[in-house]
C-alpha cells in the first residue's frame, strides 16, 4: 500500500528524517512519497519501493519487530550534512517516569523464561522493558537528535516519523550500535551483537568486565546462536561467507558487547536482493528474538505483551540500485508530544541471572535516558 500525503519542509523541521553511519547524517530535504504496509515483511512491498526509486532518491524508514506488523518507508531526496548544535535544556523541566515492567516484574519474566529453557522448549529469548516518561515542557526532537549525533552512543543514529504527512505523531529515534546488514554492490556486511555486560566507571574494573565477557561461556553461547542464524540465512543468497571463529569486544558508553563482523558476496548471475529485502530476510535475528524463532516470539508476546511495535525492529535506507544499510532498532526511543518511551532488552539463556539481566537492561536504558536529559 502507498500513501501520497507527504511531510512538508516545515514538518521535516519539526520531525527530522535522517540516518547516519558516518560523521555526518543523511538528512531528508524533501519527502516524495510515504510507503506504508500492514506487513513490513512483505517482499512484494519491498520490491515495489525499490523499483520506484529514481537516481538520487532513497527510501528511509523502519520495520516492526514482529512478522506481519507494519513497516514505513519515506521516499526522499536529501544529502549528507551535519545538523545544528543542540539547544540549552530548560532549567525547569519536570519528568514523570514509570518503569514498565518494574525491575522486580522483569526479574520474574526472566525466571519464567529460564523455566522454559530448562524444560527444553526454548534455547534463548530476548526480553525487554521500558521507561515511560512524560516531560514538561515537551522535548524538542531536533535537540535530542543533535545530542545523539554529537555524543554518538551508538554508530547508527536515526530519526524516522512513524506517520505520513504533517499530522503530529510518533517519531522513532535512537543510536543503535548494531549493524543488521549493509549492501554495497555485491558486498554484504553484518555485525551482530549478543552477549553484554554493563561498563564500570573505574578503569581497571571496566577492563576486567570486558575480559570476563570474552571468556563467559553463557555469553559466548548466546552470541553463537546469533552468528549461526545469520550465516544460515545468508547461505540462501550469498557465497564466500566469512564469519570469525570467535567474537571481539565492542564498547558503547554504557555497555560492553560481543561482536562478530560477517562478510559475504551475493551469488553471481543474478541481481540479488536489495538491502531492504536482505533486512527482511535476516530480521529478527536471535539478537532481538531468540531460538527457536517461533517459540521465542511466542514467549516474548506472552511475557512482554504489547511493548515493542517498532522497537527491536530495524531501521535504515535503500536506494534504487538496491544498496543500503539497516541497523537493529535498539538504544531507541519514541517521542510523541510530551510522551517518551525508551526500550531495552537482554538475551536470556541457560545460566542467565535475573538480577544481572535487570542491571544490563538498566545500563542500556541509560544510554537514551542520558541523551534526552532524563536525570
Amino acid at each position: 500500500m502507498t500513501d501520497h500525503e507527504v511531510l512538508t519542509p516545515a514538518g521535516l523541521t519539526a520531525r527530522p528524517l535522517l540516518f547516519a553511519s558516518g560523521e555526518d547524517a543523511y538528512v531528508a530535504d524533501r519527502v516524495l512519497r510515504t510507503w506504508v504496509s500492514p506487513d513490513g515483511a512483505d517482499p512484494d512491498w519491498a520490491d515495489r519501493v525499490v523499483a520506484a526509486l529514481e537516481p538520487g532518491e532513497r527510501a528511509v524508514g523502519a520495520l516492526s519487530f514482529e512478522a506481519g506488523a507494519p513497516g514505513i518507508l519515506h521516499q526522499v531526496v536529501g544529502e549528507e550534512r551535519a545538523l545544528r548544535s543542540p539547544g540549552t535544556e530548560p532549567a525547569d523541566r519536570e519528568w514523570r517516569v514509570r518503569e514498565f515492567p518494574t525491575a522486580a516484574e522483569y526479574a520474574d519474566m526472566v525466571r519464567a523464561a529460564l523455566r522454559q529453557i530448562e524444560d527444553g522448549s526454548l534455547h534463548k529469548v530476548v526480553l525487554g522493558r521500558c521507561l515511560d516518561v512524560v516531560s514538561e515542557p515537551p522535548l524538542d526532537p531536533a535537540d535530542v537528535i543533535d545530542r545523539l549525533l554529537t555524543t554518538r552512543p551508538g554508530r547508527y543514529v536515526f530519526s524516522v516519523p512513524l506517520t505520513q504527512g504533517d499530522t503530529p505523531g510518533p517519531l522513532l529515534l535512537g543510536a543503535s550500535p548494531e549493524l543488521l546488514v549493509r549492501r554495497s554492490g555485491d558486498l554484504i556486511q553484518c555485525t551482530p551483537l549478543a552477549g553484554s555486560v554493563p561498563r564500570s566507571e573505574e578503569l581497571a574494573e571496566d577492563a576486567e568486565r570486558g575480559r570476563r565477557l570474552l571468556s563467559s561461556g553463557k555469553d559466548l553461547a548466546e552470541h553463537a546462536f546469533v552468528v549461526d542464524a545469520i550465516v544460515h540465512a545468508l547461505k540462501d543468497v550469498c557465497v564466500d561467507i566469512e564469519a570469525p571463529s570467535s567474537p571481539q569486544l565492542m564498547r558503547t558508553d554504557t555497555v560492553w558487547h560481543l561482536a562478530s563482523p560477517i562478510r559475504a558476496r551475493l551469488a553471481a548471475g543474478a541481481e540479488g536482493p536489495s538491502a531492504l529485502r536482505l533486512a527482511q530476510l535476516l530480521h529478527p535475528t536471535p539478537a532481538v528474538g531468540g531460538v527457536p524463532r517461533e517459540a521465542a516470539q511466542a514467549t516474548i508476546a506472552a511475557l512482554e505483551g504489547d511493548l515493542r511495535n517498532y522497537f527491536a525492529g530495524c531501521v535504515g535506507w535503500v536506494d534504487g540500485s538496491g544498496d543500503g544499510e539497516f541497523a537493529v532498532t535498539i538504544r531507541a526511543a519514541v517521542i510523541d508530544g510530551e510522551r517518551l518511551r525508551l526500550f531495552a532488552g537482554a538475551g536470556i539463556v541457560a545460566g542467565s541471572d535475573p538480577d544481572a539481566e535487570v542491571r544490563e537492561t538498566g545500563a542500556k536504558l541509560a544510554t537514551m535516558a542520558r541523551v534526552t536529559g532524563l536525570p
